[in-house]
């Protein structure tokens, strides 16, 4: 006998101290080099950074698809909720949509100052 289930899982907060962004959607002066490869072959850089996040590496080559980009977009939201990050799905979409670069440039920052397991089995073994 199975029981119906009452209740949703809840997504997972690591960390919500700061509860902002690390760096601004536009600050790519610490890292010159990072934000010049994103700018220069976003592809590449979105992939590389999927990668990190440990989701799949050709996963944000499905943008290409779309004009609105639901790959970079749905990164944006899965890592502004994993780290309890305040914001809007909205303005998920305006920036995935008109900055994608910009994104995954700020996708990586974050990534990088808070040096937290990224995927559930990271934080399982830890």
């Amino acid at each position: 006998m199975s029981w119906p289930v009452l209740s949703q899982p809840r997504p997972l907060v690591v960390s919500s101290a700061d509860a902002e962004w690390a760096s601004g959607i536009c600050e790519c002066c610490d890292d010159m080099r990072e934000c010049c490869f994103a700018c220069w072959c976003c592809p590449c850089f979105a992939c590389k950074t999927s990668r990190r996040y440990g989701q799949c590496l050709c996963l944000p080559l499905l943008d290409v698809l779309s004009c609105v980009r639901p790959i970079t977009m749905s990164m944006r939201v899965s890592v502004r909720q994993l780290y309890g990050i305040r914001g809007s799905v909205c303005r998920d979409c305006v920036c995935s949509t008109f900055c994608p670069a910009c994104v995954w440039c700020q996708i990586s920052r974050e990534l990088k100052k808070r040096k937290l397991p990224t995927t559930l089995g990271d934080i399982i073994h830890r």
